[in-house]
Formats: C-alpha cells, sequence, structure tokens
C-alpha cells in the first residue's frame, strides 16, 4: 500500500477497468474535466448520461483502487422522513437509488457491484445523515441535485475531505421543490466560477430515444 500526505493508506492502482458500454467523445471530455477537479457539477436535459458519466467516473476510481468507496445521495421529493419505511438504510431507500444502481449495472459487472454494495464500498447515504460526516478517500454522486435546497448542498459540499471527488448531476429546467428559487443547484451554478477546482459540464447529447428530446422541446416551449 502507499500512504497519501495526510499519513493515512491508499489501496494500490490497479490496470483500467474495461467497462460494457463505451464513453463518447462528449462523455470522455467530461470525464477528464471530472478528474483533474475536486467537485464537478454535470448538468444537462433528461436523457443526456449525467448519472451514466458520475457512475462511470466513480466505478473506475472504486476498482482501480484509487479511492475507498462511493457514496450515493439523492433528495427525496415529498418525504423526509424514511424511519417508517421497511428494511435498513439501502432498503429504505432504494425506490430512489435504483436509476444510479442501474446504470452500475450497465456499465459493469453486476455481481462484482453487488459485492462492493454488500462490503459496504458502495453506499447509500441520505442526506439527512450528512451533518458531521466528512468524505474521505471517496467518489460522492449526488443524483437530481436540482432538488436539494441550498442548505443541503452546502452541507454535502462542506463534507469534501482529502482524496475525494463530489460529482454534483441535475438539470436546472426539471426543479421539483415549492419554490424553484430554493434550489441548491442553480446557486451553485452561479457561484461556481469563483470557487478553484470546482468545474461545470453541460452535456448536449441525448442517449434515450429520440422521442424523448422532442417531448423535452415541446414541454420547455
Amino acid at each position: 500500500m502507499s500512504t497519501n500526505t495526510n499519513g493515512s493508506q491508499k489501496r494500490k492502482p490497479k490496470n483500467p477497468i474495461k467497462f460494457k458500454l463505451q464513453l463518447t467523445e462528449e462523455q470522455k471530455l467530461g470525464k477528464a474535466i471530472i478528474l483533474d477537479n475536486k467537485i464537478t457539477v454535470v448538468t444537462g436535459k433528461a436523457g443526456s448520461s449525467k448519472t451514466f458519466l458520475c457512475c462511470n467516473v466513480a466505478l473506475d476510481l472504486l476498482f482501480t483502487k484509487q479511492i475507498e468507496k462511493i457514496v450515493i445521495m439523492r433528495p427525496m421529493v415529498g418525504t423526509e422522513d424514511i424511519g417508517h419505511l421497511p428494511g435498513d438504510i439501502n432498503d429504505k431507500m432504494q425506490p430512489w437509488m435504483t436509476p444510479i444502481i442501474e446504470n452500475m449495472y450497465d456499465l459493469y459487472d453486476k455481481t462484482k457491484i453487488e459485492k462492493e454494495i454488500v462490503e459496504g464500498r458502495i453506499r447509500i447515504l441520505p442526506l439527512q445523515f450528512t451533518q458531521g460526516v466528512t468524505f474521505r478517500n471517496s467518489a460522492v454522486i449526488v443524483d437530481e441535485a436540482q432538488n436539494c435546497t441550498k442548505e443541503q448542498l452546502k452541507m454535502i459540499l462542506t463534507r469534501t475531505g482529502i482524496d475525494s471527488k463530489i460529482m454534483i448531476a441535475g438539470d436546472p429546467q426539471q426543479i421539483q421543490i415549492r419554490r424553484k428559487s430554493d434550489s441548491g443547484l442553480s446557486k451553485l451554478i452561479d457561484v461556481a466560477e469563483r470557487i478553484d477546482k470546482l468545474a461545470l459540464i453541460h452535456l448536449t447529447s441525448n442517449y434515450r430515444d429520440p422521442i424523448v428530446e422532442q417531448i423535452i422541446d415541446e414541454y420547455d416551449n
């Protein structure tokens, strides 16, 4: 094992992993930007591969042993209290996290990903549990971030620790919280250029059926 500057041990890096789906040129450029920055905001319309790209980066870092874990977060629009739901945290959050996990299955071996989940190296963390947490040696994915409040995103971003990547994915045009002005994603985009090692990526391609792009255009006009 090698040791980083703060004295903690890091796993020895492995060779690049082989994904089932290859990135497009737009996605490759986005991945390079994410790897070159501490925090990256990834925006784009529905179907532009925001979550897919973040999952690719996170899995690559995990399986090449450049990080120790992946942390997944997603706002739960319409409910904050999950205590009444059956099961452990993974069970309670499963309905909200399915899109992210399915992206991971599309990218890489399902059995290996499930093993990482069981052993705690791919973790689901409810937003309300982030207070007091520091993300060290981690790839953090915040999906559907347009539905995070300013306070929630600030709390997540100020948890950034040593050797971590924070990926904030969302679409400012799909805000579902009661007051759109409360969206933390919109605020983060506004201040991004004043923060070092925080990058913005806007994806423009549609990776779903062509009808999706037509529907978006009609609803937005």
